[in-house]
């Protein structure tokens, strides 16, 4: 898709535009209803859908197909970067009523975090083509790691800050407590951090390991730096209110990651593919409306068995909890 230096602009103002008053909407700092993070989810997404239509109407068909698949995988990545949100606000004790300005800012360092990532990749994808092969075996190897990690017996519960931010954090100093939305304070003549700068920073920071990724992840679909951009950002800019909205659920999809390793799988293989294709090997190539509907596939199926493990993993545990508990009367009243 041939974009000009004009349409990159109004693209970044309109971008910047949403979020401003995204910013606005949610300057004061509350508790964020289930309603309310519904309605904007619903409004995001359905931003993202116009996008994506507008660029079928005033671009062509394949850059609004890659468009769909590239937002699509970056949505269910930023869902499994929910899981560790939670840990840290957890990690942080982050008041509940602070948690969406902490999300707000943590999303505006990972966009600008991004954006140096999908310049760095273009610019990387435009001199060597072999570096498609690298993305590729990144991708399946990455795949196989999720799958690892998902079928481990323990859980990790707890967040472990990276050194970043251990040494931003020996570098200024932390305050003892939360002091509203100021970021820094003055103590004993010394300008330090509030818990609220660096939990921001954390969300933030780590998004650079969540773009090892998700970047090569949506170039296999797309070589396109504008429609990566542009899918990562619409991705990212309704992932406060999704963290609101199935916050509860997350604890839910137990196979996600399942899906998501599947997901990039297939991404690293088409890489692959197309590596070899642009060598000059007569290999098949991946089509675009292909690649979509096996994501959305995938993610379907995914959601279904999780939601139905998840039922039945209830079902038991509220069947055993008489059973426990007539075992713990019996032993109270041996004791006795």
């Amino acid at each position: 898709m041939d974009v000009s230096m004009t349409l990159w602009v109004l693209t970044i103002l309109g971008l910047s535009a949403l979020i401003a008053i995204d910013f606005f909407i949610g300057r004061k700092p509350h508790d964020v209803s289930v309603k309310e993070a519904g309605i904007w989810s619903i409004v995001w997404i359905a931003l993202a859908a116009l996008f994506g239509l507008g660029l079928l109407v005033f671009g062509d068909s394949q850059a609004s197909g890659e468009f769909f698949a590239g937002f699509i995988t970056e949505k269910s990545l930023s869902v499994d970067n929910l899981f560790v949100f939670v840990l840290i606000m957890a990690k942080f004790a982050v008041p509940s009523h602070l948690q969406q300005r902490v999300l707000l800012v943590g999303v505006l360092i990972a966009l600008v975090l991004r954006a140096i990532f999908i310049a760095a990749g273009a610019a990387i994808i435009a001199s060597f083509s072999w570096v498609f092969y690298i993305f590729g075996a990144f991708l399946i190897f990455t795949a196989w790691k999720l799958i690892q990690e998902a079928r481990k017996d323990e859980d990790e519960d707890e967040f472990e800050e990276n050194r970043l931010l251990k040494s931003i954090e020996k570098r200024f100093g932390v305050a003892d407590r939360y002091h509203g939305t100021k970021l820094f304070i003055r103590v004993n003549g010394k300008r330090v951090l509030t818990p609220l700068m660096v939990v921001m920073l954390a969300i933030g920071t780590t998004d650079i390991l969540f773009a090892l990724d998700s970047i090569p992840a949506i170039f296999g679909l797309t070589q396109d730096p504008y429609i990566v951009f542009t899918a990562n950002a619409f991705a990212l800019m309704g992932l406060r209110q999704l963290y609101f909205l199935i916050g509860g659920l997350l604890k839910k999809l137990v196979h996600l990651s399942y899906g998501l390793s599947v997901i990039l799988g297939f991404i690293g293989v088409k890489l692959v593919l197309h590596a070899l294709h642009e060598s000059g090997l007569h290999v098949p190539e991946i089509s675009i409306p292909f690649s979509l509907a096996f994501i959305c596939g995938v993610l379907i199926i995914t959601t279904i068995t999780s939601l139905i493990a998840s039922k039945r993993q209830a079902e038991r545990e509220a069947a055993e909890a008489p059973a426990a508990e007539a075992g713990e009367t019996e032993k109270d009243s041996v004791g006795a």
